[in-house]
């Protein structure tokens, strides 16, 4: 069901003033008329949700911040006429903005890590209103992933969690560990519904990963809220934002599945063979030889 313009989420975004310094409706206006943009063509539905949520944030934002929307509108061909008015003679001749201002990716990114626990609700809910139909690729064996993530999170290792996020999602190093370590846990809900998680695993790994959200039986219910509140669409669009971020990915190294799925080289071949006396004197089970192995 169409959201409508009158409804309570939209009016508290639209009355959201700045807290603590951050301000959420000038990056939000560019963002989602970028993600609007990236799309040849809108259903009525989601026309008539942009136009709203535009028009509703227009005259809260910055000359700049209109400038920059009129300038990316204007390349669109199929722009909605309401908007363009109401953005009037600010449209600008250049429709760049400077090379070395930051990317709308890396500012909303910045903004949401910075942002309250509602803000992000806020921002992560509305991003429906341009995130529906829009498709980005899903991770890759993300069944795999999400075994390994619960089993990190179980041994409160927010390290490996870390890197196995990295591979996961794509993202960089910098942006998994953001995700893996923040106290408040919007971020670790974006990535399992980008993953396609189940509710009870991330239960789980919210109650054991990181001890200040798992201490809190409400911060679990909130975010288990969120959780169902939020669209695939919604969270692979901010996973999307995610991978535009940071330096060059770390190259993802093989990690094996079992024990002794390891290539053995030379030197690991020698060092296996100088203990073989020593297990004939000793045997242990298979998997502590592993651990005295190294």
């Amino acid at each position: 069901m169409r959201k409508s313009f009158t409804s309570p989420t939209l009016d508290s975004l639209l009355d959201l003033a700045c807290r603590d310094g951050v301000d959420i409706r000038p990056t939000l206006l560019r963002v989602v008329t970028d993600l609007y943009v990236q799309k040849p063509a809108h259903s009525a539905d989601e026309e008539v949700q942009y136009v709203e949520l535009a028009l509703g944030l227009i005259d809260a934002v910055d000359a700049p911040t209109r400038e920059a929307v009129a300038a990316r509108l204007a390349a669109y061909s199929s722009a909605p006429a309401a908007v363009l008015r109401r953005l009037g003679c600010n449209v600008p001749e250049r429709e760049a903005p400077p090379a070395e201002e930051p990317s709308l990716e890396t500012e909303l990114t910045e903004l949401f890590f910075a942002a309250t626990a509602e803000e992000r609700r806020l921002i992560l809910t509305n991003f429906d209103a341009v995130a529906a139909g829009t498709s980005h690729r899903a991770p890759t064996a993300a069944a795999e992933a999400i075994v390994r993530l619960e089993r990190a999170a179980l041994d409160r290792n927010a390290t490996e969690f870390a890197r196995i996020l990295e591979r996961a999602l794509g993202v960089g190093a910098a942006v998994a560990e953001c995700i893996a370590r923040d106290p408040s846990g919007e971020p670790i809900v974006v990535a399992a519904k980008a993953l396609g998680m189940k509710g009870p695993v991330l239960q789980r790994i919210l109650l054991f990963l990181n001890p200040e959200i798992g201490q809190s039986v409400q911060r679990v219910y909130d975010l288990a809220r969120l959780y169902d509140e939020m669209t695939p669409a919604a969270a692979q669009s901010m996973v999307a934002i995610w991978r535009q971020m940071g330096g060059p990915k770390r190259r993802p190294r093989h990690e094996p599945l079992h024990w002794d799925d390891v290539p053995r080289s030379a030197r690991a071949q020698a060092t296996h063979a100088g203990h073989r006396i020593a297990r004939s004197r000793e045997p242990l089970p298979s998997r502590r030889r592993r651990l005295y192995d190294r």
